[in-house]
């Protein structure tokens, strides 16, 4: 077994205007209040390889171009749509207005297994604050809460890891 090189998993996937140009998927990103630019980074690395339709960075979340974003992204930045909004709640409702389901990735008390979730197409998954969480303004326009189980002492998973295990189930159960 011999491991592929970047060049050649780019060479599988049609070359890199392919990649640029090819299907998006229905799945929307908007990070509310996102504070370090290295979650941002990991998140649009995530994105890219989900080929995410559109990441939306609101409030203070950093935006690009930062070299800490590109760095840890490793250059996903250049390959997925984005836009800054400086309010998380006017992107929600443009969002809700074309018919998308928001989905909180949040503990509430309402909140189900992300696993066992009623997802629909298309969809915005809302993360917020590493501290704080998702505004609760953001809260209110949400359609559905969903939360990972967290069995030891932390209450959560970093941010950008648990955008990934969360953006990853939606993917497969809108694709299978």
């Amino acid at each position: 077994m011999k491991q592929r090189s970047i060049k050649e998993n780019i060479k599988i996937k049609g070359g890199l205007r392919k990649i640029k140009s090819d299907y998006k998927s229905d799945v929307f990103l908007v990070l509310d209040n996102i504070r370090s630019m290295y979650n941002v980074g990991a998140i649009f690395r995530s994105a890219e390889g989900a080929r995410v339709r559109r990441v939306y960075l609101c409030g203070i979340t950093p935006t690009p171009p930062r070299e800490k974003i590109f760095k840890t992204s490793l250059g996903a930045v250049d390959f997925v749509d984005w836009e800054y909004r400086k309010n998380t709640v006017e992107a929600i409702e443009e969002l809700k207005q074309s018919g998308v389901q928001i989905v909180a990735l949040e503990q509430t008390n309402q909140s189900v297994n992300y696993k066992k979730a009623n997802y629909k197409k298309p969809v915005a998954i809302v993360v917020g604050h590493e501290l704080k969480g998702i505004s609760s303004q953001v809260l209110e326009l949400c359609d559905l809460s969903v939360e990972i189980p967290m069995f030891g002492r932390a209450n959560s998973l970093n941010v950008s890891t648990s955008t990934t295990v969360v953006l990853y189930e939606v993917l497969d159960r809108l694709t299978n």
